[in-house]
């Protein structure tokens, strides 16, 4: 016999992204509830099992699904945890949606599907808009990062009025009290996005690049070398490089290593303009405080690393000698982490489609260098003499590796006439 759902009779609406989804025609998935008029002993008196100790929020028996008490918020003390939460059955459904963010975030539908929505998010939908609620838009510094990551999301422009807000939010100085966590789940969130660049851009609009992500806000106005479209600043050429790599992979590591791979031209001395000699390795000690200081996971900051270090000897791959090309597949590791290898030639490839007519454009020393992996990774102990042993097996292989480089060189140079 079943029992009786636990959640009937209770005043309880669907919130935030799963009605935000819906409207959109997007996957929605997990449902989040919140519930009017009741007490935590009455949701604990049906079954619902309580969950975190800031404020009042319960998972359903059978479903899982999150059933929160309508609250309100107060800023007590700085940053985006400083805030003391009143949850009582007083509290209305138009007061628990008037603490979220933005106007898309703030509506609620009923278990009939009927949808309420006081702040009039469904236009904002419409119009393709971000829009914050209330003016308590700024006690929250992390939803600026919000802000960025919603427009990467959904590829909506931000309304005037909230960039402003935005922009002042960062002027206080409120976005030094985000914890590194919260930074990097943000930034990991928006390079899984279908517009990685607008993140960026919504960023640097309202100041909080500059806050947060210094390295990357230098390289706007940075001139790119002469070979490159000079008529584009560095910065503007990452913003290509961002969309080229979200054409090219959903893979967030990809797109993060594209974010930081330029970051040594801001460093490069002006005597070295317009080549930028050497911004790679100048590049690489930035990207370790970036990733230090945001507490990247180590496979993120070793491809963001790598990719730095070694994106110009790419674009040169077709020059390299076998015994240096065979070198850069070890340095990049490229034997035993084959997936990693191929990770760091899509970031690659982005850096040379991310300029203005070059989007479509194949790039053949990628296709070389996997062929090259494959070829080098093609040799095994079987092929060595017998009498090899201990280190000379070692170096037997690398020989034999370094002998198949050259006739792929060879058959490539005959293959392009030449």
């Amino acid at each position: 016999m079943n029992r009786p759902d636990p959640a009937a009779g209770l005043e309880a609406y669907v919130v935030g992204g799963w009605v935000r989804d819906r409207l959109l025609g997007l996957p929605h998935k997990d449902r989040d509830w919140v519930v009017v008029g009741a007490t935590p002993e009455e949701m604990l008196r049906r079954g619902f099992r309580q969950v975190g100790r800031d404020f009042p929020v319960f998972l359903h028996p059978d479903t899982g699904e999150e059933y929160a008490l309508a609250r309100t918020e107060r800023k007590t003390a700085p940053g985006h945890t400083g805030f003391e939460v009143h949850a009582a059955p007083d509290v209305t459904l138009e007061e628990d949606l008037a603490r979220r963010d933005f106007t898309v975030n703030a509506m609620a539908m009923t278990s009939e599907g009927g949808l309420i929505d006081p702040f009039h998010g469904a236009e904002d939908l419409k119009r393709g808009v971000l829009r914050h609620v209330g003016p308590a838009f700024v006690e929250d510094p992390l939803r600026v990062l919000r802000l960025a990551r919603f427009a990467a999301r959904l590829d909506f422009e931000v309304a005037p009025e909230t960039r402003e807000l935005a922009r002042t939010m960062a002027r206080s100085g409120e976005l030094a009290h985000l914890t590194p966590e919260r930074v990097w789940q943000e930034l990991q969130r928006a390079m899984a996005a279908p517009r990685p660049r607008r993140f960026v851009e919504v960023l640097r609009e309202t100041e909080a690049l500059k806050a947060l992500f210094p390295e990357i806000d230098d390289l706007f106005g940075i001139p790119q070398p002469a070979k490159y479209h000079p008529e584009i600043d560095t910065g503007e050429h990452l913003l290509l490089a961002l969309d080229a790599a979200a054409r090219l992979t959903d893979d967030p590591l990809v797109r993060f290593a594209v974010l930081l791979h330029d970051l040594g031209k801001a460093a490069t001395p002006p005597e070295q303009w317009p080549s930028h000699r050497g911004h790679e390795a100048l590049g690489v000690p930035l990207v370790d405080r970036l990733c230090r200081r945001y507490r990247a996971p180590k496979h993120y900051h070793r491809l963001a690393r790598r990719t730095t270090r070694h994106h110009l000897v790419v674009h040169r791959a077709f020059e390299l000698k076998p015994s240096t090309l065979l070198r850069l597949l070890e340095e990049l590791d490229a034997f035993r982490q084959p997936g990693d290898f191929e990770r760091f030639l899509l970031a690659c490839e982005a850096d040379a489609r991310g300029r203005k007519g070059f989007e479509e454009v194949p790039c053949p020393q990628v296709d070389y260098l996997r062929h090259a992996r494959a070829e080098a990774a093609a040799v095994t102990a079987r092929e060595v003499p017998p009498e090899r042993t201990g280190k000379a097996v070692g170096e037997a292989i690398r020989d034999l590796r370094r002998r198949r480089l050259a006739r792929l060189k060879a058959e490539w140079r005959q293959e392009a006439g030449g």
